[in-house]
């Protein structure tokens, strides 16, 4: 399950780059078996991007609901187990033509995947995870 975030951690996290952020959210993300999106009565909080139109995620809840305010004040925070990623979510945004935007910051920045490659990169942590407990 997932860990409980200090509020130290969370401000040294938030001034990861894009990268350092991306990194951080597919460990985190493979660690908990979990995703966390933003929603409101419409569905999914969406991002546009000058290219594509992007589901922003976040490696826990704080994250999240760190976003609630102004624009976004109706939404709520909903986790998203993995296995429900990976059997529904990749190919349905997939599907729907949109992106990821991984764990951005408030100025709504973050690296942009497509759902195969999301999918890669966590399945491919999960592999590295499942060999660091075999060893």
């Amino acid at each position: 399950m997932a860990q409980a975030i200090d509020k130290n951690q969370i401000e040294s996290i938030l001034k990861y780059d894009d990268e350092q952020r991306a990194k951080y959210f597919i460990k985190e993300a493979v660690a908990n078996q979990q995703i966390w999106i933003l929603k409101d009565e419409h569905g999914c909080v969406m991002l546009t991007t000058d290219d594509e139109d992007c589901i922003p995620v976040w490696p826990n809840e704080a994250f999240a609901a760190s976003w609630i305010s102004q624009e976004w004040q109706d939404c709520q925070t909903e986790a998203i187990s993995l296995n429900k990623w990976f059997s529904r979510w990749s190919h349905g945004l997939a599907d729907d033509e949109l992106a990821i935007v991984v764990f951005p910051n408030q100025d709504e920045q973050g690296l942009v995947f497509y759902p195969d490659e999301l999918e890669d990169a966590l399945k491919t942590q999960q592999q590295k995870q499942a060999q660091q407990r075999s060893k």
